[in-house]
């Protein structure tokens, strides 16, 4: 069955449309169809400033359901992805609950917009269940707290937390790695923690370029190095192949058709001992 986040209550208003949303550029830049002018003004221009934004967008989105698609064969049945954005499908509880109808997935963000298509992510099959929490990462102890969370997921039990493509828009002053830490301590031995990141590392100049247009769009992104990437995973144990590009994280039988340079985000999934 399902579940509406926000004891069901309709949806606040949308962003203000003269304002870029991160959600909506990078619905924008993954082909999506919930966008304003503005968003879009704001992803050509780091469309020309990192040609292969577009490619580093779907590779991110496909790490996503590969480890998603890894955690179901290692048995977990329960994710909390937080930083959803809006709806592309195949969402992270159809990707789950696929081969494990039971899948319990429960998504976080605090965009209007998103807010504003969950029903989306609500369908899921009549085995598993889904829940939406209007709450924002800065906060995770309203994350952990809120009802949405503790009815829907079985918090002795391991839960597979995902951001995927969240944490650069974290400034160093907001304490990512607090928040990683405390969202991982509320969980049971055995969970897992997976994290895509935009990097600088591949290509200084022109992601350095990149982020400088999102924030005089209005938004805040920060690149992080392999080794800061790493802080995240602090007392996990990596599975293979540990921290490589999103593009090189269990490409399956075929090879990468992408260059490093081309995705550059790095990719990981840990488990907590």
């Amino acid at each position: 069955m399902t579940h509406l986040g926000s004891n069901g209550e309709p949806p606040r208003p949308i962003h203000d449309p003269s304002v870029p949303s991160s959600a909506r550029i990078y619905d924008y830049v993954l082909g999506g169809k919930d966008h304003y002018q503005v968003d879009r003004d704001a992803a050509e221009k780091v469309i020309a400033a990192f040609p292969t934004a577009r490619v580093a967008a779907r590779q991110n989105r496909q790490f996503m359901h590969r480890a998603v698609n890894a955690l179901t064969a290692l048995g977990v049945t329960q994710f909390l992805d937080i930083g959803t954005g809006i709806p592309t499908e195949p969402n992270l509880h159809q990707v789950a609950q696929a081969p494990t109808p039971e899948a319990r997935v429960v998504y976080v963000d605090n965009d209007p917009i998103v807010l504003s298509h969950a029903r989306a992510l609500l369908t899921g099959t009549p085995e598993g269940r889904t829940a939406y929490i209007d709450a924002d990462l800065t906060n995770p102890e309203a994350i952990l707290s809120a009802p949405e969370l503790t009815d829907t997921l079985d918090l002795k039990s391991p839960v597979a937390v995902s951001l995927v493509a969240v944490l650069h828009f974290l400034s160093d002053d907001q304490d990512p790695y607090g928040i990683v830490e405390t969202l991982l301590d509320a969980f049971a031995p055995g969970s897992f923690l997976a994290v895509s990141h935009i990097t600088a590392d591949l290509e200084p100049e022109i992601i350095t370029n990149a982020l400088n247009v999102y924030r005089q769009s209005g938004v805040y992104a920060q690149a992080r190095t392999k080794d800061e990437f790493a802080r995240f995973f602090t007392g996990l144990e990596l599975l293979e192949p540990g921290i490589v590009v999103s593009n090189q994280w269990r490409p399956g039988t075929e090879s990468p058709t992408w260059l490093d340079a081309q995705v550059n985000c790095w990719s990981a999934v840990g488990r907590k001992r």
